[in-house]
């Protein structure tokens, strides 16, 4: 049960919400057209699962700004039909960062584009910035940017996963379909990650696992600067991912 689902509300102003151990999801956003949500607090246990903070789809022109947010799913939720999103000003933590999806799931034709994020900042998170899809789904997700990011202990500040699959989710089909072959998946291009720095506590600061036959294209990373929290060396892996960096620590060499 979610805490609050606002449905088919255009012009939504949401301001100075509280939300505190909702059993699942916090805030739902669902066919609310230019929304303005602002100063948000959210609070959840980092060992609670799916308690997303705020969860949008099936929405376009929301731009959600200045909030706090702590739970033990992800921050900020971006799902299927979402388009022209603006993300600023969000300091998340602990959670599984801000994610586009997961999209895809159970062969689904899932779209979004035109999401921006920036000025947030990530502290002790699993994840930072995530993009993750359901193998043998289909759509796209497109014209994504992440511009001054400030990533604190991180597990994994930038990442890309299309072979996602939801460890508290028990359904058998959905992991076959996701351990199969399958021709399909949802295209991922246009995707730029610009000033991001702060700290990693895993060596694969950049992931970007991408789906083995349809890859994702004119991927930009641009003044990445990542140390490691706790020693050591720090990486970027790559899978199917074709693009460009320049200046950034870690070298993403494996970016075709």
């Amino acid at each position: 049960m979610q805490a609050l689902t606002i449905v088919g509300c255009p012009d939504l102003r949401l301001v100075g919400l509280t939300s505190k151990n909702s059993p699942r999801n916090h805030l739902s956003i669902n066919r609310c057209n230019a929304s303005f949500i602002s100063d948000l607090k959210i609070y959840a246990p980092r060992q609670s699962p799916n308690t997303d903070g705020v969860d949008i789809s099936e929405s376009s022109h929301v731009v959600l700004e200045n909030s706090h947010i702590q739970t033990g799913d992800d921050c900020i939720a971006v799902n299927t039909g979402s388009s022209f999103i603006n993300i600023t000003g969000v300091i998340c933590g602990p959670g599984h960062g801000i994610s586009i999806g997961s999209l895809g799931r159970d062969g689904a034709y899932d779209t979004v584009e035109e999401v921006h994020v920036r000025n947030c900042t990530f502290i002790k998170t699993d994840n930072g910035v995530r993009i993750k899809t359901w193998k043998g789904g289909s759509g796209y997700a497109r014209n994504i940017t992440y511009k001054d990011i400030i990533v604190e202990d991180v597990r994994y500040p930038l990442i890309i996963d299309q072979e996602y699959v939801d460890h508290h989710r028990s359904n058998f089909i959905s992991l076959k379909r996701k351990n199969s072959s399958s021709s399909s998946a949802v295209a991922l291009s246009h995707i730029t990650y610009r000033n991001v720095t702060g700290t990693s506590s895993s060596e694969d600061a950049i992931k970007l696992i991408c789906d083995e036959k349809v890859g994702c294209t004119n991927i930009v990373l641009e003044s990445i600067n990542i140390a490691p929290s706790n020693g050591g060396e720090l990486h970027a892996k790559c899978q199917n991912a074709h693009g460009t960096f320049t200046s950034s620590t870690p070298s993403v060499s494996c970016l075709d």
